[in-house]
């Protein structure tokens, strides 16, 4: 029995001594992390422990903890309002454009720039095209509506009377066309940033498979096809798994800056994150406020799940978890 607790003894050290090592190893990374940490802490998981907010009627006075609890009634009256539907289906709706468009888009874009191989164009294009990321929604606004305006717009002033269109349009009054010009100033402003992502993923295809492919004849839509989509498609599950959890968020200052606020057109352009904002700022009301971001976190939570579960279904590789 000794001489076995001797040998168990010797063969443990080595494990200890190796775990040791392992720990040496890490600890500059270990340390690295902290501060990533650290935000995610403070800035992500203590902030939920506000979700109390959405069960109270909340008085500033008495403060956060000793409110009067309502339970549900903040829930009760944000799915009770006449807007409810609205600002609800304009959300999804809006959202499921912008993805399932947007990631077409994107993709188109990227794998346009994959095919530049002069650099000097290839960076012109690649500023152009994220340039207008850069610029405040609040500067759009003003670009939008000095194109749409009833007055001075050039729309109004020069592109119509061209078409032999005597009669101007108040864009800022008529709901039915702000569904194709915010989808159109999404695009425009955020699609090639969003193209960036799978710009980079394509860099990372060996270009010895297209090589294969123009040796055997392969045209450049069955190389796109057959190797540039195959490769990336990882890469676009998880964005569109990652907008899906988003599905029931939404723009603000799309949505809010570019109408101009306009009560005209609340039908077509109001979503849940402008009514928040308009009946926090109108009546102050924190718990309703509260309650529609709850709703919008456990929806967008659910959704994450079944898209996830559905890629999991086709190909276990390719989902998140």
């Amino acid at each position: 029995m000794e001489q076995a607790a001797a040998a168990a003894a010797v063969q443990a050290e080595p494990n200890k001594k190796k775990k040791k090592t392992i720990h040496k190893k890490h600890l500059p990374l270990l340390i690295m992390m902290i501060p990533g940490l650290l935000y995610l802490l403070f800035n992500n998981f203590l902030p939920m422990l506000g979700i109390v907010i959405a069960f109270k009627d909340i008085n500033f006075a008495k403060g956060i903890l000793q409110s009067d609890w309502v339970g549900f009634d903040n829930f009760e009256y944000l799915f009770k309002t006449s807007d409810a539907y609205i600002i609800t289906r304009n959300t999804i709706l809006y959202n499921l454009v912008f993805i399932i468009l947007g990631t077409v888009l994107a993709l188109g874009c990227a794998i346009l720039l994959n095919e530049i191989k002069n650099k000097v164009l290839l960076k012109t294009y690649q500023s152009l095209i994220t340039l207008p990321h850069l610029i405040s929604m609040v500067i759009v606004s003003y670009l939008v509506y000095a194109m749409l305006s009833g007055e001075v717009g050039f729309i109004n002033r020069t592109v119509l009377p061209w078409l032999g269109i005597e009669e101007g349009i108040s864009w800022y009054s008529e709901a039915k066309y702000w569904p194709v010009i915010l989808t159109l100033v999404h695009f425009w402003k955020g699609v090639g940033y969003s193209s960036i992502v799978f710009f980079a993923a394509l860099l990372g295809i060996d270009e010895e498979y297209y090589e294969a492919a123009r040796l055997d004849g392969a045209s450049r839509w069955k190389q796109i096809t057959h190797i540039t989509l195959p490769s990336i498609m990882p890469i676009i599950i998880l964005m569109s798994l990652l907008s899906v959890g988003r599905i029931f968020y939404s723009d603000f200052g799309l949505f809010y800056q570019v109408p101009m606020n306009a009560g005209a057109l609340f039908e077509t352009t109001a979503t849940i994150d402008t009514y928040v904002f308009r009946g926090l700022s109108g009546g102050g009301d924190m718990g309703m406020s509260t309650a529609a971001g709850v709703y919008q976190s456990i929806v967008g939570f659910i959704l994450v799940v079944l898209a996830n579960y559905s890629v999991r279904r086709y190909s276990k590789d390719n989902a998140l978890f």
